[in-house]
């Protein structure tokens, strides 16, 4: 009996003390690869509602960074692009906004924005493909900008059914 525990021993050792594959596969790190030129183009804006938007520094400020998006060429013009729309995401939240456009409609969807941006950041951080994030992007600007049109087209006088 001690014989074959001596024995199990030495071969449990042997096997053990083995070199070479330690049974974990390491796969080489994949270069994330994305297309942006397939983002989906920006919505224009209502003539009316830009009138009111061209004195809105913070949102201009928003705007010519998310320009920047269709821009990008490489992973680390993306993270740059995203650390900017982050900034100015704050900015803008925290701004003044036009008396127009001072509307939980507004604000609800500079929130849907936000969490894309930090989705795309967190993509890019954990080296996920950034396009689903960064279309989710596209489409939460687009309908943050048509938000805009809906408001200055309604004809609807928002006083009359509001009861305080």
């Amino acid at each position: 009996m001690g014989k074959i525990f001596f024995f199990g021993a030495m071969f449990l050792f042997a096997i053990s003390c083995k070199q070479g594959n330690s049974g974990v596969d390491k796969e080489p790190q994949k270069e994330v690869v994305f297309n942006l030129k397939n983002l989906p183009i920006k919505t224009g804006i209502n003539p009316d509602a830009k009138m009111v938007l061209m004195d809105w520094v913070e949102f201009n400020a928003l705007e010519t960074s998310f320009d920047a998006l269709y821009k990008v060429q490489d992973k680390e013009g993306l993270t740059l692009v995203v650390e900017d729309l982050i900034e100015k995401q704050k900015l803008l939240e925290t701004s003044t906004f036009p008396e127009e456009f001072d509307v939980p409609q507004i604000k609800s969807r500079l929130k849907v924005i936000k969490t894309a941006i930090l989705k795309a950041k967190f993509s890019l951080e954990y080296g996920v493909d950034p396009m689903e994030p960064s279309t989710a992007l596209s489409k939460a600007y687009n309908a943050f900008r048509n938000q805009f049109s809906v408001i200055v087209n309604s004809r609807l006088d928002t006083t009359l059914i509001i009861y305080e």
